[in-house]
C-alpha cells in the first residue's frame, strides 16, 4: 500500500466518522421542550413573516437584534422571554439568542439588545448563553452553507424568572413550564 492510499482510507473514515457524529447530534437534539400554542402576533418593521433577514441582523453585517413587535398582551403580563433559533443547522434546531425578564410593558422589542447577561437599559432583563459560542448576546444568522431559516420565538409570561444567567435554552423553556400566557413567532431566511 502506498502513503496515498493510506491518506484516503484515514480521510475516508474521518468522514464517516463525521456522518455518524452529526446524525448522532441531530437525532438527540429534541430541539424545543415546550410547545405552546400560538396566540400572540410578532412583527418586524426589518424583514415580514417568511422574508429576508437583512445583511445588517446577521453574522456577515452588523449582527445586532432586529426590532420586534408584539400584538396584544395579556393584561397578567408581568415579563417577555425571547429565544431565536436556526431551524436548518446540520445538527438540527440551534439556538442563537435568548433572553428573558424583559419587563412586559414592553410591546416593541427595541434593535440592538447590548452584549451582556444583565440588562439595565432593558429593565434588567437577562441573557442567556445560546449554542453559538455560550455568549451572552445575539448572535445572528450565520449559516455553514446554504440558506437557512431562522425563527424568533416570543413568550409572554405570567411571571418573572429566577434562572441564573448561564442559563440554556432548555433551562429557560423549562422555566417558563405553566407560566406563558402569550406566544408568537416570527421567521425568517438567510443565505
Amino acid at each position: 500500500m502506498g502513503i496515498l492510499t493510506i491518506i484516503g482510507i484515514i480521510f475516508a473514515f474521518f468522514i464517516i466518522l463525521l456522518i455518524i457524529f452529526v446524525a448522532y447530534l441531530r437525532v438527540t437534539n429534541e430541539g424545543d421542550y415546550i410547545n405552546p400554542e400560538v396566540n400572540l402576533e410578532v412583527t418586524s418593521e426589518a424583514f415580514e413573516e417568511g422574508g429576508k433577514i437583512p445583511k445588517k441582523y446577521t453574522g456577515r453585517g452588523e449582527d445586532v437584534s432586529p426590532p420586534l413587535k408584539l400584538g396584544s398582551l395579556d393584561p397578567e403580563a408581568k415579563t417577555i422571554a425571547v429565544i431565536m433559533d436556526d431551524l436548518d443547522h446540520p445538527v438540527g434546531m440551534y439556538n442563537h439568542w435568548l433572553i428573558w425578564n424583559i419587563p412586559a410593558e414592553y410591546d416593541e422589542i427595541p434593535e440592538g439588545i447590548p452584549k451582556g447577561e444583565k440588562l439595565q437599559s432593558l429593565g434588567n432583563a437577562v441573557q442567556g448563553k445560546s449554542h453559538y459560542g455560550g455568549k451572552h448576546y445575539y448572535r445572528g444568522p450565520k449559516p455553514p452553507f446554504g440558506s437557512h431559516d431562522y425563527e424568533f420565538k416570543v413568550y409572554v409570561l405570567d411571571t418573572e424568572l429566577d434562572l441564573s444567567p448561564d442559563a440554556r435554552k432548555e433551562d429557560l423553556q423549562k422555566a417558563m413550564k405553566g407560566h406563558i400566557l402569550r406566544y408568537g413567532t416570527l421567521k425568517g431566511e438567510f443565505e
